[in-house]
């Protein structure tokens, strides 16, 4: 079942969440309809705040970005692989690696798209959607997807990375947003409408 995303502005997207348990409810069916969710919008990963599920879980698909890089992009990630993965009970060990600048979006803020610095690795455990623990190190295009959507986990956006200035400059977009005045084509739940 495809799912609302909610907007920027609703509280949720603030929770820093907890962990959950493989009793958590219909755990299975809200993993599927996450990546139906994300799939329909054209994501390429959906965190559970941002369909109104303050838990600790999310899931990514690199692998579509992977197969669409042109020949500049194969150049500047050549060991880039791509995952496909489902992250419950995420915790961040270590972000590592060259600092690196990288046009971000989200599904909760659409039509916004900053240049957000981050770390080229990351290393992270998780429970698989088997509840089997990992433990794993991902980098480039895959290892800034997992952070992105981590930091929907722990109650931040990526536009908290902005400048002060850059990000009063976005208030209107950002007040549209919240009001239900950016129209998108996929389902969203707006806080202020």
């Amino acid at each position: 079942m495809i799912l609302p995303i909610v907007a920027y502005g609703h509280p949720v997207l603030r929770v820093l969440c907890p962990d959950i348990d493989d009793q958590y409810p219909d755990l299975q069916k809200l993993i599927a309809d996450m990546w139906e969710t994300m799939y329909r919008s054209n994501g390429v990963g959906i965190a559970a705040p941002q369909i109104n599920k303050a838990v600790r879980l999310f899931v990514i698909d690199t692998i579509q970005i992977v197969d669409g890089f042109d020949e500049e992009d194969k150049k500047e990630f050549p060991n880039e692989k791509g995952t496909k993965a489902v992250f419950i009970n995420a915790h961040k060990i270590e972000e590592s690696g060259e600092p690196w600048a990288y046009n971000e979006g989200c599904l909760s803020i659409p039509k916004v798209r900053e240049d957000v610095v981050r770390g080229e690795r990351v290393r992270i455990s998780y429970m698989d959607e088997n509840f089997t623990p990992q433990e794993a190190e991902f980098d480039g295009i895959t290892a800034r997807v997992i952070l992105h959507e981590y930091d929907h986990i722990e109650g931040k956006l990526f536009i908290d990375y902005i400048a002060p200035l850059k990000k009063r400059l976005l208030k209107k977009k950002l007040d549209d947003i919240s009001s239900g005045k950016v129209r998108m084509d996929y389902k969203m739940l707006y806080p202020k409408k």
